[in-house]
């Protein structure tokens, strides 16, 4: 039976005593405190309904551990297994979990009314870019001085972006006045999660050709490289 993890058991009940937050930790090993167990064996096979000090013998044999994975059965049900080896696996699992969590981003896009016609292409780049990465883009036209008097110049802008990039996003929230400013939200047609998954696909295939081809210049691999991992600029106006 593992020490290491019963004094770690024992430092998180010290820790609940001290005020501390109560622990979702199994029993394990000395800590078990009934007669007899349901044992599950280190393969998943039932041993069966067995005093509590034979099931520990058998964990000993094994070099193992007796963790309580039903402690409201009656009797409670105990495997044999490498606890260590599990609650690593157990964190590994969820730290992945947790990286290809989808997280919804609202990214923002400033405007002027008389927007020239280069700036606006290049501001529907990035919403291009942030469509398709699956983020949505809080389009705001922002009005000074007489143009407050001239709302249908914002609204037609805003019509227009929309209908230039209706293949990769919608209309989410029509525009709508806020002051001396008008804002527009658009949805991305595609999710986060496969905006994700086709960004790692892509980054796995650059790096297949990558090696099959390694003659290809460093220029043009560092030119590709800030093509796809520059950062989002912050909100700028027009």
């Amino acid at each position: 039976m593992s020490t290491r993890h019963d004094a770690a058991v024992r430092q998180t009940v010290v820790g609940c005593y001290r005020g501390g937050s109560i622990s979702a930790e199994p029993r394990i090993n000395d800590r078990i405190r009934v007669p007899e167990v349901r044992l599950v064996g280190p393969s998943g096979e039932q041993v069966g309904i067995v005093p509590l000090a034979k099931a520990l013998e058998l964990a000993q044999e094994y070099d193992l551990d007796l963790v309580e994975v039903a402690a409201n059965a009656r009797p409670p049900v105990c495997k044999l297994m490498d606890y260590g080896k599990f609650k690593y696996e157990s964190a590994m699992k969820a730290r992945e979990a947790r990286k290809n969590q989808a997280h919804t981003v609202i990214k923002e896009m400033k405007l002027r009314p008389k927007i020239d016609p280069h700036d606006y292409d290049t501001k529907k780049g990035h919403v291009v870019r942030f469509l398709k990465q699956g983020d949505k883009v809080k389009i705001t036209i922002m009005f000074r001085g007489r143009e407050q008097s001239r709302p249908e110049l914002g609204y037609r802008l805003l019509q227009r972006l929309a209908e230039d990039v209706q293949d990769l996003g919608f209309v989410e929230s029509n525009p709508k006045q806020d002051g001396r400013n008008m804002i527009m939200v658009l949805g991305p047609h595609k999710k986060k999660t496969e905006a994700m998954a086709e960004a790692r696909q892509a980054q796995e295939a650059r790096k297949a050709e990558a090696k099959a081809n390694p003659g290809k210049s460093q220029n043009a691999a560092d030119a590709e490289h800030v093509e796809v991992e520059a950062p989002a600029e912050e909100p700028a106006e027009a």
